[in-house]
C-alpha cells in the first residue's frame, strides 16, 4: 500500500499507532513497526527526558524499522519541559515526531533542522490548516468518535476527513474510530492516505496493559463510551466505568463543577494503576467508539496483516457495486 503517506515514514503500511498515554511503550511500538506500520513511543510517558532516551534505546533493540514519539503539548500553569523531551528524541536519532495538542510551532524549525518529519495530531480543519502553515510534514486529524480529546466541534470522521482532505495540500492521516479494514477503506475513500489506531492496538498482545482491561474492550460495545470534561470545554472520551459515570454527575450536578472536584478520580496515577493491575473501574480508561468493533486480542501482525487485506477486499467491493 504506497501512499505519500508511507513515502513520508518509510513503512510498509499507512498505518499509524496512536501515541497513548501509559501504552505507547517499547514493547507495542516495536510490535507495530515490526508488523509494517508505524510505532509511536508516547514521551510523556516517561517521567523524565532521560527515560525517553532510555526507552528508545530498548525499542530499537526490538526493531530496526522505523518508529516515531508522541510529544503532547498541553496547557498547563506547570508544564513539563517539552523541549527536553523533544531534544532527547533527535539526539536519540528519531526522525518522526507527532505531535499533539496546542501547535508545535515553536519546536518545528528544531524538529526540521534535524532532519526530522513531524505529523500534526488535531481535532477540527482550521486547526489543520494552521499547522500546514506552520510546516507540519503531515496532518493527523482526530473524528468525534475518538478516544482522548476529540475537541468541541463534535464532528464525526464521516464528514471530517472528507473536510480535511478537501482543505490541506500535505499528506492527511485519518484517526478517531477506525477499528476495520472497511473503515480504514473508508477513510481512504474520504481523502486520506493513512490511518491512525489507538483503541484497536490496545486490544493486541503486545499492548503493556493488564489482560482484564484487554478483556473489557473486547466485551464492550460502540455504545460503551461516556463523554467527560464538557461542562470544562476539554471533551474526553472514555470507557464507561464506576469513574466516568462518577464524572459525569458529578459534572451534572446542580450549580456545575470545577476540576477540583473530580481531580482525584481523573488523576493520570489512578489511570495508569488501572491500566496495569487490571482494575476495570479503578480509573479512567481511554477508549473510543472502535470498542464496537473489537472481537478479539491478535498480535499486531496479525491485526494489521488483517486490515490490509480487510481494506483491499472493501475497495474490490465498492467498486464492483458500483460498476453494477
Amino acid at each position: 500500500m504506497k501512499t505519500r503517506v508511507t513515502e513520508l515514514l518509510g513503512t510498509r503500511y499507512p498505518i499509524i499507532q496512536g501515541g497513548m498515554q501509559w501504552v505507547g511503550r517499547a514493547e507495542l511500538a516495536s510490535a507495530v513497526s515490526n508488523a509494517g506500520g508505524l510505532g509511536i513511543l508516547t514521551a510523556l510517558t516517561q517521567p523524565t527526558p532521560e527515560a525517553l532516551a532510555l526507552e528508545i534505546k530498548r525499542c530499537r533493540e526490538m526493531t530496526d524499522k522505523p518508529f516515531g514519539v508522541n510529544l503532547t503539548i498541553l496547557p498547563s500553569t506547570a508544564p513539563p519541559p517539552y523541549e527536553a523531551y523533544l531534544d532527547a528524541a533527535l539526539d536519540a536519532g528519531i526522525r518522526i515526531i507527532e505531535t499533539a495538542g496546542r501547535s508545535p510551532k515553536e519546536f518545528i524549525s528544531k524538529a526540521k533542522d534535524a532532519g526530522a518529519k513531524i505529523v500534526h495530531k488535531c481535532t477540527a480543519v482550521r486547526h489543520a490548516l494552521s499547522a500546514e502553515r506552520a510546516g507540519v510534514d503531515a496532518i493527523s486529524i482526530d473524528g468525534f468518535e475518538a478516544a482522548g480529546h476529540p475537541g468541541e466541534d463534535d464532528i464525526g470522521g464521516l464528514v471530517l476527513f472528507a473536510a480535511a482532505s478537501r482543505a490541506v495540500k500535505v499528506p492527511l492521516i485519518a484517526s478517531g474510530g477506525i477499528g476495520s479494514g472497511r473503515g480504514m477503506a473508508a477513510a481512504m475513500m474520504l481523502g486520506a492516505e493513512g490511518i491512525n489506531m489507538g483503541t484497536r492496538f490496545c486490544a493486541t498482545k503486545e499492548a503493556p496493559i493488564h489482560d482484564e482491561i484487554k478483556q473489557a474492550l473486547v466485551r464492550a460495545g460502540e455504545t460503551d463510551t461516556v463523554l467527560i470534561f464538557r461542562t470544562l470545554r476539554n471533551t474526553g472520551r472514555v470507557l464507561k466505568n464506576a469513574v466516568s459515570e462518577e464524572v459525569v454527575a458529578t459534572e451534572r450536578r446542580p450549580g456545575g463543577c470545577e476540576f477540583e472536584d473530580i481531580r482525584q478520580l481523573v488523576a493520570g496515577t489512578r489511570g495508569r494503576e488501572a491500566l496495569t493491575e487490571g482494575r476495570v473501574d479503578g480509573g479512567l480508561v481511554w477508549a473510543s467508539q472502535a470498542i464496537g468493533l473489537i472481537e478479539d486480542i491478535p498480535t499486531c501482525a496479525e491485526l494489521i496483516e488483517r486490515m490490509v487485506s480487510d481494506c483491499h477486499a472493501a475497495l474490490k467491493e465498492g467498486m464492483r457495486a458500483f460498476d453494477a
